[in-house]
């Protein structure tokens, strides 16, 4: 157990209760983009994300608009949604009309296919790392000075300890929460049954489910609610910047590393013949320029390069995968998060 303490150069106030935001944006149009959009003077896309990415895709935007104003003089706006990646996937899936999807996890994209066929089954492979230009883990805030002494998941089922965590059914970081915290409880005590029985401890501690990671942050630090919030490892330094004097974060002795992925959304690209401005913006997310963006906002850098300069505020922690502990998505899904599964059997019985 590591326990950290940085401070970001972002202001998180408005954003804690933001929903929307936009800024304008450039992009490299491919050659072939040429009839459909060089002659055009703006053009506009939609990123459709999980919660706490705001505050990088508002950098990430406004590095693509210094670069592609100077290079060809159109301006793209670029908008932003934001809520849980499950809730997310859903209001796409519904016809919110997302150019692209940059969400908690890959069950939610595959959603896309799934229900409606907006994206191709194959989706992961059209970008490196399994479209997955950064990555990220999940760590305990605490209460500065840690009163309550939280040094680990088995201290969360402790009577009396309030945990704050939102709702997997809704949130893609509330589902990499419940997958850290049920491998920790297999690994320590020995089977799936009695990691069933811990993550059941775990949430008969949690007092409410809100929709999504940001919502939990402001249930915890703004309310002042729980004594630990269960936390993608960026959300943390964004809180240690905001209620510095009253937080502090952890890093517990085992987590998950989590790989937000990104696609754009074929139904929607080709409807508004917005596919080439739509892939060199997740293109770019792959560029030394971006990587440098993820890393200073303490997601993971994907580029050995970034990577380098950041290893010090984001340590080397000891992480599972979802591949190696549950069989993948399609498999933990339906365990742990289809109707009726592991998770309603826990939350039924609370």
């Amino acid at each position: 157990m590591t326990q950290r303490r940085h401070f970001l150069q972002l202001p998180l106030a408005a954003a804690l209760t933001s929903t929307l935001a936009g800024s304008l944006v450039t992009l490299i149009l491919p050659a072939r983009a040429q009839q459909t959009s060089s002659n055009a003077q703006s053009l506009t896309l939609l990123n459709v994300s999980y919660d706490p990415t705001r505050e990088l895709y508002v950098d990430v935007n406004a590095a693509f608009a210094k670069f592609w104003k100077g290079k060809t003089g159109q301006d793209v706006t670029i908008k932003q949604s934001h809520g849980g990646s499950g809730k997310q996937a859903r209001s796409v899936i519904d016809g919110l009309d997302a150019d692209v999807v940059t969400l908690a996890l890959a069950g939610d994209v595959d959603a896309l296919h799934k229900n409606g066929g907006w994206i191709p089954k194959d989706w992961q492979k059209r970008l490196p790392q399994n479209s997955a230009p950064y990555t990220s883990t999940i760590v305990l805030v605490v209460r500065q000075g840690n009163p309550k002494g939280i040094k680990d998941w088995d201290n969360l089922v402790k009577p009396g300890i309030s945990v704050i965590t939102p709702n997997p059914k809704t949130s893609g970081g509330a589902r990499w929460n419940y997958l850290a915290a049920w491998e920790f409880a297999k690994r320590k005590f020995g089977s799936d049954d009695k990691a069933k029985a811990f993550v059941a401890q775990l949430y008969a501690n949690v007092p409410v489910l809100d929709t999504g990671a940001r919502g939990s942050s402001v249930t915890f630090a703004q309310r002042g609610q729980g004594d630990v919030f269960i936390s993608w490892e960026n959300e943390a330094y964004l809180l240690e910047k905001e209620f510095g004097s009253k937080v502090d974060f952890i890093y517990p002795s085992l987590s998950i590393l989590a790989e937000p992925p990104v696609t754009v959304v074929d139904k929607n690209v080709d409807k508004k013949g917005t596919r080439a401005a739509a892939e060199a913006y997740l293109n770019f997310l792959y560029t030394d320029e971006a990587q440098d963006l993820i890393g200073k906002n303490f997601y993971r850098p994907s580029s050995a390069k970034a990577q380098a300069k950041y290893a010090k505020q984001l340590p080397k922690l000891n992480l599972f995968t979802v591949d190696a502990a549950f069989g993948g998505w399609d498999k933990a899904a339906k365990d742990h998060f289809a109707d009726g599964a592991s998770f309603d059997q826990i939350y039924a019985k609370k």
